[in-house]
């Protein structure tokens, strides 16, 4: 998938749903359940229960909907991930060989950083965008908003403490899109198989947050 074509999908969907499950059947459900509240991109992290064979599934399953992968700490993680037909890549770190293999692929890569020189440096190597995390831990949406002035022309997804209610903020101060993960998938939701209300959840999220992107100025 093109950076163009990756880009102009975060504008649209403004959150990435991330889905760590340790029951495959679990990972499928609960990315169904967030598919049908309208969120379109969603995340299935590489230390999930069978995540390729996962990642193939919904492929299929939620044709309209982009399928990544996330947690990914190796270049032989990335290749899988790429064999498997995952459409974008996440890594908690910048690897500056994995960017390179992404981006010959043609797939987007997001890989995280932290600190500007972290950032800056992601983005020389070839990252689609760059993941700030974990962002709570630096300031949170006040942290995204101090980066625009020098960083503005890099696009920032922050995760790592992105909450249903703070979510809107990082989109205000300039981020591209954010990632949640616990937020969106309660564990008690999860174990009584609630998948109705995570539907209904993910719904609101994907209101508020397209209502907040309308009203931006």
């Amino acid at each position: 998938m093109l950076n163009q074509i990756w880009l102009s999908q975060l504008k649209i969907h403004r959150a990435i749903a991330v889905i760590r499950t340790p029951k495959m059947v679990w990972g499928e459900k609960m990315a169904v359940a967030v598919a049908s509240g309208g969120m379109g991109l969603i995340e299935i992290t590489w230390n999930s229960d069978r995540a390729p064979e996962l990642i193939s599934t919904l492929r299929t399953k939620l044709p309209g909907c982009i399928i990544g992968t996330g947690t990914l700490f190796n270049l032989q993680q990335l290749q899988e991930a790429i064999a498997c037909g995952c459409q974008f890549l996440f890594s908690p770190h910048t690897d500056p060989d994995m960017i390179r293999t992404a981006v010959a692929a043609n797939i987007p890569i997001i890989p995280g950083a932290l600190t500007p020189t972290e950032i800056i440096t992601a983005w020389n190597y070839g990252a689609s965008c760059v993941k700030v995390f974990p962002v709570q831990s630096v300031g949170g949406s006040n942290y995204i908003k101090s980066l625009q002035g020098p960083l503005g022309h890099i696009p920032l997804i922050p995760t790592g403490g992105v909450t249903l209610e703070n979510a809107e903020d990082f989109l205000k101060v300039g981020a591209i899109a954010v990632g949640l993960s616990g937020e969106l998938f309660p564990k008690k939701w999860v174990l009584e198989e609630n998948w109705d209300g995570i539907t209904q959840q993910a719904k609101v999220l994907t209101q508020k947050l397209q209502f907040t992107v309308l009203h931006k100025w």
